[in-house]
Parts: structure tokens; C-alpha cells; sequence
């Protein structure tokens, strides 16, 4: 049978800061995020490889950090329905968004907060840590990326995971082509991060956890996962 899930919330906490990145965010999704999800599926390679290596099981929870109009989340609610499922963004606008998509969900609603990726906790969804943690697109769009790697590796339970995909390099494409894509993702505050794997990698050491990571499309997009220890 499936588990109802607990109610969609959006909340805003009282004393969250209102920071010049949500702002930014808020600015540049206000009218973007109506068509962010039929636009994204062109160019945000590598999500639905993420999602097939989750392996969600029944009562385990999922947090997205960065989960924008919920699209990932509702895709890995259809592939693992038993799991509970939570998301996070620090732009209003997107939520609100996502909001509506889950409104007429029947049983499968997640938790959603406006939060900031660098200092969210998981008692702010009534966790104590995440099985599963997700990342999908994002850090390149974070200032403190880093330290938002450091917060989603803290808040997972033992033997929970983190996932992360993103766009890599380019390395064994053209030139031209990623000359042509980096100029474009700046123009809407995207910056690849040519030390992302390095990272996830050492961040991840100093916890005891264990990383695989992988370069496909000729390194369009990076994908590492980190399990922590039992």
C-alpha cells in the first residue's frame, strides 16, 4: 500500500535572512520557472542517471537541496514511492511553483522549505538526518558551494548517501563548444566548478566515506556519489 506522505509545506521561517543569493534567485526565476521545466530537460544532462543510482528504499528519506520547481522530485517519487521525500530552495518563486505542482498530488507529498544550502538542518523537516541526499544542478549556482557540500554531507544519516550532478568541463568535447556553453551559463549566474569532484572527494574523506564518481556525455556533466559509513 502506498505511504501517505507528510503534508506540502513551503514555510518561511521567521528569522531566515533575506540574502542577496535569494534575492538573485527570486529576480531570475520570477518568470523563468513557468518554463523552467520543459526548457531544463535540453541541457541539464546526467538527472535521470542520478536518479536510477538513488535506490530509495521503502520509509527511507530523500532531500533535495536546490529543488527548484520539484520536477526531480516528483520523477523520484514515481521510481521509489515508499520513500519520503523533502526539498529545499532558497528562492520563494520556485517553490511557489512547486507548491502548485504537488497541490493535486494525491498520498506522495513532500516537505518543502525555503532554506539556504549552506545552513540548512535537518530538524527543520523533523529529521534527524537524510538517507538520501540530492544535489542536482545547483552548487554551480551557489556562491559557498563548498559549504554546501560540507552542510548536505553532515546531514546525512549513517549509511545514507549523497548524489550530486552537475555540469563538468566539457573535457572531451570541443573547444569551441566549451567556450560557447561556459559564456552562455554565465550570462544566468551558472559557473561550472572545475574542482567539484576534488571537493566531494576530500570533504568526504574527512568523514570516513566512500566516493564514486563518473564523467559521461565527454564530461558534460560530473556525477559523484559519496556513502557515508554504517
Amino acid at each position: 500500500m502506498r505511504r501517505e506522505h507528510p503534508a506540502l509545506s513551503a514555510a518561511v521561517p521567521d528569522d531566515m535572512p533575506d540574502t542577496a543569493h535569494a534575492e538573485r534567485m527570486d529576480r531570475q526565476y520570477r518568470y523563468q520557472r513557468h518554463v523552467y521545466d520543459l526548457t531544463r530537460k535540453y541541457y541539464l544532462f546526467g538527472r535521470d542517471r542520478l536518479m536510477d543510482g538513488l535506490d530509495a528504499r521503502a520509509g527511507q528519506s530523500v532531500l533535495e537541496v536546490g529543488c527548484g520547481t520539484g520536477r526531480n522530485i516528483a520523477c523520484m517519487a514515481r521510481r521509489y514511492p515508499d520513500a519520503r521525500f523533502f526539498g529545499l530552495d532558497i528562492s520563494r518563486a520556485m517553490l511557489e511553483t512547486a507548491e502548485k505542482k504537488f497541490a493535486a498530488t494525491a498520498g506522495t507529498r513532500p516537505v518543502l522549505r525555503v532554506a539556504d544550502a549552506t545552513a540548512f538542518r535537518a530538524a527543520e523537516f523533523g529529521e534527524t538526518g537524510f538517507d538520501r541526499i540530492v544535489i542536482s544542478y545547483s552548487l554551480s549556482m551557489i556562491p559557498a558551494w563548498r559549504d554546501a557540500v560540507e552542510r548536505a554531507l553532515d546531514a546525512l544519516n549513517p549509511g545514507g548517501s549523497l548524489h550530486v550532478v552537475d555540469f563538468g568541463q566539457q573535457e572531451r568535447l570541443p573547444a569551441a563548444f566549451r567556450r560557447l556553453l561556459q559564456g552562455w551559463l554565465a550570462r544566468f549566474h551558472v559557473t561550472p566548478r572545475p574542482d567539484l569532484m576534488n571537493v566531494i572527494a576530500d570533504a568526504a574523506a574527512r568523514r570516513g566515506a566512500i566516493v564514486a564518481s563518473e564523467t559521461p556525455y565527454g564530461g558534460y556533466a560530473w556525477l559523484s556519489i559519496a556513502k557515508m559509513p554504517g
